[in-house]
């Protein structure tokens, strides 16, 4: 996702520089958008005025900013660093501290919205972190968003994208039942979701999945890998504040079945697949 995030920044006429641990993405990346290519996150991160990350989980995140070599080893007191990434609270806390340390501003932004919404710049970004440094990254993260909200402060990004899974999670499901309970029962699946997207039960998900869902179409989309990934991280913040996540758990074990199946790089939607096999 964040290939095309950084290539909406240098749409907006940003002076933009790359780092990929993988560096044939970074090159392919410059050969698509020009900008420049760094061989390390310090060296991508040097005389930047904002930084932004988005890697895999928390092992990922301390390791390009807090890491050897990392962003903040580079980062000027008075710059901002922004990470996308989808991880723990406790980790965008841990940098937030170390950042401040610096003189560093560090907003936690998990996003929603998928590739799609990569590509398009329409993604919605949850950030935490202090409002004077969410004031200053704003504009810019608004070159690939559709919303930017401010929720709090450090990690309340990252538990609003926890709130996100959980939503989506219970709803991909509900919407997995349905769509098999309407083609078991002989209905037209294209009349129904035509019909009833349009009142209470509407989502995004039923806008942009029932059907495929119907068609048992899988290889896109949010890996359910990843939703594992992220509704770990839910499961643990829940222990920690004392919430009861019974449905989501049960999805979750839906998941883990999915994945036995060698299907963990499939769509999260592939939760019908149990139900259609």
């Amino acid at each position: 996702m964040g290939h095309p995030m950084a290539g909406h920044l240098v749409a907006a006429g940003h002076d933009v520089t790359v780092y990929n641990r993988t560096a044939t993405k970074a090159e392919s990346w410059v050969g698509q958008y020009g900008g420049t290519a760094a061989p390390t996150p310090a060296g991508a991160a040097a005389d930047a005025d904002f930084v932004f990350l988005c890697v895999g989980d928390d092992p990922d995140v301390r390791a390009v900013t807090t890491g050897d070599e990392g962003v903040l080893s580079s980062m000027g007191a008075g710059t901002v660093l922004v990470d996308h990434t989808t991880a723990s609270a406790e980790v965008a806390r841990e940098v937030h501290a170390a950042a401040a340390g610096l003189g560093v501003g560090f907003v936690d932004a998990p996003v929603s919205g998928g590739q799609a919404g990569a590509e398009n710049g329409q993604l919605t970004v949850m950030c935490g972190g202090d409002q004077a440094d969410f004031d200053r990254v704003a504009p810019v993260i608004d070159t690939y968003s559709r919303a930017c909200t401010l929720l709090g402060g450090p990690g309340s990004g990252q538990v609003c994208k926890m709130v996100n899974q959980i939503c989506i999670a219970g709803t991909l499901q509900g919407l997995s039942e349905g769509v098999d309970f309407a083609q078991r029962a002989g209905l037209d699946i294209e009349a129904v979701v035509a019909t009833i997207s349009k009142g209470a039960a509407g989502s995004w998900q039923m806008e942009n999945r029932a059907l495929t869902m119907a068609e048992q179409k899988f290889d896109y989309g949010f890996a359910l890998d990843w939703m594992r990934k992220d509704l770990g991280i839910c499961f643990a913040e829940a222990d920690r504040i004392g919430a009861s996540l019974p449905i989501t758990a049960l999805i979750d074990q839906l998941y883990a079945q999915l994945q036995r199946q060698g299907l963990g790089r499939w769509d999260t939607s592939t939760l019908v697949h149990l139900l259609q096999d």
